[in-house]
């Protein structure tokens, strides 16, 4: 069973305001067992609708439209469905009634372009929309699904679960989508890819596999669609286990897991205690251990030492190993992590001190280079990472590298 979600709104393709309900639906999809083949932004206009839903329909058994049923006079999309669907427009009273109470709890007239939004096409069923002034539009044609639903993103999640998946349900004989993911890290991509290649070919043709990397991490996901549930959820399980034997020091967890909760977990469980000391990470690895809730048992502070003043007169860095070695380098990254440790009483420390750009690099140093540096009671270690070339990237790449560090020195102790 295959869908189609078509946004609609000028708003997307200028980019002012993100598309998250399109990521919303295809989750609610997905779960029921409908394959989501495509996901498209439109504006508003008539003949972009039109092209957009006609084509939707050739190729989906569901169509689900978002946007462009305000009352105002850009929004186009009612009136465009009625004449695709051929269909005249009717008041609907109890719309109208709920248009009506809503307005004046907040104080605002019930005028003609506010009485419109009661104006639905004859051929739909109108889908209640308890927390809005616009309906949901239910269209049916050739056996095919064409839903309409208001733009605004609590709107729209209220009436996907309460109304959309039911009818959905009820109306389709689905099957079911599993998907399960397994995070990893230590290994780039193509390099677990060769690792496991051997594991790959042997998959059972119904499962896919996708690699899905991002800073620190590659996600493997195993996908089997309109299967029975059960079976193919339990051969996942197998799949998986196969491949935790094949890769133990890699694997992270299932899902959403991050090496940050790992290393959390860890230092909770052995009553060990954390300090971190960052340059060009801005402060970005406290905030990810300081965002899991427990934080507190084992994260002692978290030094943000920009200047070469702030790495000496708060972390003890020598002045002559700057000038020496420059603020990025090895030996700088070693004494800010020795010196949080130290300042702060905690068992570990992490310290990342480089060239974020996008100025300030030089052939020896390029943007991007980044020293890292890991303080534990049997002694410290520090690696020097080229990170990228975009700030942001830079940023993420090199506190994802820091946190694996601290993992592998916990592993290791």
């Amino acid at each position: 069973m295959n869908a189609t979600i078509l946004t609609i709104g000028d708003e997307l393709l200028i980019g002012q305001i993100v598309d998250t309900n399109s990521v919303f639906i295809a989750r609610q999809l997905n779960a029921a067992g409908v394959v989501v083949c495509e996901r498209t932004s439109i504006g508003d206009d008539h003949a972009q609708i039109v092209a957009a839903l006609e084509r939707a329909l050739d190729r989906s058994q569901i169509v689900i439209l978002t946007g462009g049923l305000g009352p105002t006079k850009d929004d186009i999309t009612k009136r465009t469905l009625a004449k695709i669907f051929r269909s005249e427009m009717r008041y609907d009273d109890e719309v109208g009634a709920h248009v009506e109470r809503m307005l004046a709890q907040r104080g605002i007239a019930f005028n003609a372009l506010n009485r419109a939004q009661a104006m639905v096409p004859e051929c739909c069923t109108v889908l209640f929309n308890a927390h809005g002034t616009a309906p949901g539009m239910w269209f049916e044609r050739d056996g095919k699904v064409a839903v309409a639903l208001p733009g605004v993103p609590f709107e729209m999640e209220h009436l996907m679960l309460d109304e959309v998946m039911p009818r959905l349900k009820s109306r389709f004989a689905l099957r079911q989508i599993v998907h399960r993911t397994l995070i990893t890290s230590g290994l780039a991509e193509s390099m677990l890819a060769e690792r496991i290649e051997d594991w790959e070919a042997a998959l059972p043709p119904y499962l896919k596999l996708a690699y899905l990397p991002n800073p620190g991490a590659v996600r493997l996901r195993l996908s089997a669609y309109e299967v029975d549930g059960a079976s193919a959820a339990e051969e996942i399980g197998r799949q998986f286990e196969v491949l935790r034997r094949l890769i133990p020091e890699h694997v992270v967890g299932f899902e959403t897991a991050s090496v940050q909760e790992l290393v959390h977990d860890r230092l909770t469980e052995r009553g060990l205690t954390l300090a971190v000391a960052e340059s060009c990470t801005g402060g970005t690895i406290a905030a990810r251990f300081t965002a899991l809730p427990g934080a507190s048992a084992y994260f002692r502070c978290g030094v943000v030492a920009y200047s070469n003043e702030a790495k000496h007169d708060l972390l003890g860095v020598d002045p002559q190993a700057i000038e020496r070695h420059g603020a990025v380098s090895e030996e700088v990254a070693r004494q800010m992590a020795q010196g949080v440790r130290r300042a702060a009483r905690a068992d570990y420390a992490v310290a990342t001190t480089g060239i974020a750009g996008p100025t300030g690099g030089s052939e020896r140093k390029p943007v991007g280079t980044v020293w890292i540096a890991v303080a534990t009671p049997a002694g410290t270690t520090a690696v020097c990472r080229q990170c990228g070339t975009d700030r942001r990237q830079i940023i993420d790449r090199a506190a994802a590298v820091a946190i694996s560090l601290l993992r592998d020195a916990l592993r290791e102790e």
